[in-house]
């Protein structure tokens, strides 16, 4: 059995407490982050190496976006894509040698994309939408059971948004942004860990807007983080939940982790 986690920490350095009651408290074998908004030098390697958490990848970058895969069994960081197309550090492979031995394990920040969802008048869109298309190109390419998680900033389907037709024009829900996703799922046969095991049309949201005084109030949520597996690794896929509740946390990051259990 494999536990794996991801979570878009939003500073790892500022909620670095945040992440260790997630640790203490769930356990898993690895965990994802995204957006820790640091570079590796200042990176909290000790907090993690006092929880036993000892095998790190971090591609990090001073004050935005960055990646980093930390462990308990080992891994091998083996690629950093660049598919922003501009060095900005959004992606991590690993590959894992302990329990679970020859999945590799892709960790992920796809850009949000701006607020105008149109790429002539805003670039950062079309950025998005290219990043994409780049993954997709390399899923095309991928001969081992593998794993993708992190902040995908799309929720593709009805039920992954509070209000599908409000959300239609704004981005992380419009139909292009689906149907970019959907062909990077198809270049690989990717299976929808989260829809497999929480199915649509089921309430499923990771991210709630810090706009809102009470997150819970109107329930406005999002689902942008996901969790994708090679079909041969979806069918060991034993359990996954959403932990809503690291929302109430003491200075939440605006996503909360997924977890996902694997017999391997």
């Amino acid at each position: 059995m494999i536990k794996i986690a991801s979570w878009n920490i939003n500073s790892v350095r500022l909620r670095i407490g945040l992440v260790e009651r997630l640790l203490m408290e769930e356990a898993p074998d690895i965990l994802c982050l995204q957006e820790i908004k640091t570079v590796a030098e200042t990176f909290p390697f000790e907090a993690f190496n006092a929880l036993g958490y000892t095998h790190h990848a971090v591609h990090g970058q001073k004050g935005y976006h960055g990646v980093a895969t930390i462990s308990r069994i080992p891994i091998r960081e083996i690629s950093r894509h660049d598919w922003q197309d501009n060095g900005e550090a959004r992606h991590v492979g690993v590959e894992v040698l302990g329990p679970g031995q020859g999945m590799v394990l892709e960790n992920v920040y796809v850009p949000a994309g701006g607020d105008i969802p149109d790429r002539e008048e805003n670039p950062k869109f079309g950025q998005k939408l290219d990043f994409l298309a780049r993954m997709t190109r390399w899923a095309e390419t991928i001969d081992r059971p593998t794993l993708i998680v992190g902040d995908f900033n799309i929720a593709p389907l009805e039920s992954d948004v509070w209000n599908h037709k409000q959300l239609l024009k704004v981005v992380s829900h419009t139909p292009i942004e689906v149907e970019t996703l959907q062909r990077f799922k198809d270049a690989h046969g990717w299976v929808d860990i989260g829809r497999e095991l929480i199915r649509a049309p089921e309430r499923y949201y990771s991210w709630w807007s810090y706009r809102a005084k009470d997150w819970k109030d109107g329930d406005r949520g999002r689902r942008l983080d996901h969790m994708w597996a090679s079909p041969e690794l979806a069918n060991q896929a034993t359990g996954h939940k959403v932990l809503e509740q690291a929302r109430d946390w003491e200075q939440p990051s605006d996503h909360v982790p997924l977890i996902t259990e694997f017999a391997l």
